[in-house]
């Protein structure tokens, strides 16, 4: 067997034991994530696990470069911003979508899908049905690569129609791609998003008409978690429609209780991905990347001494 070869197999069993101990399974119901059990001998929490948002720190490395530099900082999951220089899109043909999953399958990092910003509560109908079908064809791209969904966003609510119109109709949207997207093992994530959207009050009446169990919450960490009566309401209003992501920032950044929130999600065994989407600039990404992945072990450490 040559060398090239028994790399090439050394590496895809890597990256399979990778995935295998993640415990991700695409199209799974999402409420698994929000409420667990850890098991014998497991700490609550223990199924957790830290990844990147390629957004802003990820949008210019091209895949190999994304993919080597997650090994390096040792982060092994990502959501792939579609507009970015990893050039993962809809325009791929069959070849180069397998390229995308087969580079993932021989690498340790786990593709969990698309990064979206397809929305639903615009007034203009034939708008609205541009934005569902854009959705379901990215659906096929996460599915044809490997991934296990796509996340979209709620982005306001439009002027001179009703709120609680718009939040049905943000609702039935997600449902009738929820159905599409578990047809093909696919969950969707809704990010908690937009201008009035993103108050936990108006996710919540969202998700009173969502019924599709593959499409949960992605929390987001905005400043709008701590309005009205703070992060323990917001965070227990929704926490049982979250879904397998979480988005966050720095996880240092003193304007938000990072280890408040951590504690949350330990406390509930929350078993999904913290997804990295950091704004900072900083001089060497990968280094600050590993130091965030450290700095979120010890915060997860830290919330379980807390549980005991």
């Amino acid at each position: 067997m040559s060398s090239k070869k028994t790399d090439l197999n050394r590496r895809k069993f890597i990256g399979d034991s990778a995935k295998a101990a993640a415990g991700i399974a695409a199209g799974s119901a999402l409420g698994m994530y929000g409420l667990g059990n850890a098991g014998p001998g497991k700490k609550p929490g223990s199924g957790m696990k830290f990844g990147l948002v390629t957004y802003l720190w990820g949008k210019d490395w091209d895949l190999p470069t994304l993919i080597r530099n997650c090994e390096t900082a040792g982060v092994y999951g990502v959501e792939l911003r579609v507009e970015h220089a990893h050039s993962v899109h809809a325009g791929m043909n069959k070849r180069q979508r397998f390229e995308v999953k087969l580079r993932f399958e021989n690498s340790p990092v786990t593709n969990l899908g698309m990064g979206c910003n397809w929305a639903f509560h615009y007034k203009d109908k034939e708008r609205l049905k541009k934005e569902i079908e854009g959705a379901k064809e990215y659906l096929l791209l996460s599915r044809d690569t490997g991934g296990s969904g796509i996340k979209v966003k709620p982005n306001g609510l439009p002027e001179g129609v009703p709120p609680e119109k718009t939040l049905e109709q943000i609702g039935k949207s997600l449902n009738v791609i929820g159905k599409y997207a578990a047809d093909l093992g696919q969950v969707i994530r809704v990010e908690v998003h937009g201008r009035e959207t993103q108050k936990l009050p108006n996710m919540k009446k969202i998700f009173d008409h969502v019924t599709e169990k593959n499409v949960g919450i992605c929390w987001n960490c905005n400043n709008q978690d701590l309005d009205g009566k703070g992060l323990d309401y917001n965070f227990n209003l929704v926490k049982d429609r979250f879904g397998d992501t979480v988005h966050c920032r720095e996880l240092g950044d003193p304007n938000y209780p990072y280890q408040k929130l951590i504690d949350k999600f330990v406390t509930m065994d929350y078993k999904g991905w913290i997804l990295l989407e950091a704004r900072a600039y900083v001089l060497d990404r990968v280094i600050a990347l590993k130091e965030q992945n450290d700095l979120f072990n010890k915060m997860v450490a830290k919330a379980q001494e807390k549980v005991g």
